[in-house]
């Protein structure tokens, strides 16, 4: 089997390509914008392993990657690649917000469809998006990573319904963690004021639960009980305690 991780230089990306390699015996090809790293991982892998340097935020890039990788027969898509930035919708950067939606939407939902004709000549393949308990609910203070990964939950349950209308020998997943121990909190100036699980868990998890199939993967009973309860908390109480929550993250970085 080949899979194709984006976001494989840290995290969660990382990890997977450690299991998937070392663990599952898969061939790999990894996307992420730092090179070195990827280069410093392939050499603690042990399958056969491809590099690719690309930033997927510029969506010429994303279009490169799929023209690069489409004859390479691959089995799994792990779209993984993404970011979030705290703070107040009115005060924080476009630029960045419109670099997260063209990462974390744009280039998802591209490669996801492209790798989902393909998968449908050939009726296999297996397609694993990484959302993120945020794409349950809305998110005052990370507004637009919150919605971002809504439209990856509900893009990737829309299709699972089509394919498997459709007969498909073809799975579809979606991961949707709660804080997870990566570079997540640089990247996006905030910090957890919760205990975070260890991505290499989280990867492991994932993985396992995508090969038997599971459409939503919730890692932790802690976090799929957090999301179970607001489906019964009234709409503006959620926001209110969403706020407040994201409040502590960015007081506690600035401290």
């Amino acid at each position: 089997m080949k899979a194709l991780i984006t976001g494989a230089s840290s995290g969660i990306g990382m990890d997977m390509a450690r299991y998937m390699s070392n663990e599952l015996g898969i061939d790999l090809i990894l996307v992420a914008r730092r090179a070195t790293r990827l280069e410093k991982l392939k050499k603690e892998l042990k399958t056969d392993i491809k590099i690719i340097s690309l930033d997927l935020s510029d969506f010429t890039n994303v279009q490169k990657l799929y023209n690069e990788t489409k004859e390479e027969d691959i089995d799994i898509l792990i779209n993984n690649a993404g970011f979030g930035l705290f703070g107040e919708f009115h005060q924080t950067d476009l630029d960045t917000e419109i670099n997260m939606i063209d990462l974390n939407i744009k280039a998802v939902h591209y490669l996801t469809k492209q790798f989902l004709v393909d998968f449908y000549k050939k009726n296999s393949g297996y397609i694993l998006n990484v959302a993120s308990s945020a794409g349950f609910m809305a998110g005052p203070k990370l507004s637009t990573y919150y919605a971002s990964k809504n439209y990856v939950l509900r893009l990737s349950q829309a299709v699972y319904e089509e394919v498997k209308r459709n007969k498909k020998n073809i799975h579809i997943s979606v991961l949707c963690p709660g804080p997870v121990d990566t570079e997540f909190n640089e990247v996006a100036h905030g910090e957890f004021h919760t205990s975070s699980a260890s991505s290499e868990y989280v990867a492991k998890y994932a993985i396992d639960k995508m090969f038997k199939n599971k459409l939503v993967i919730i890692p932790t009973l802690k976090m799929k009980l957090a999301i179970f309860m607001t489906r019964l908390v009234p709409m503006k109480l959620l926001l209110h305690i969403t706020y407040n929550i994201q409040d502590r993250k960015t007081k506690k970085r600035v401290k």
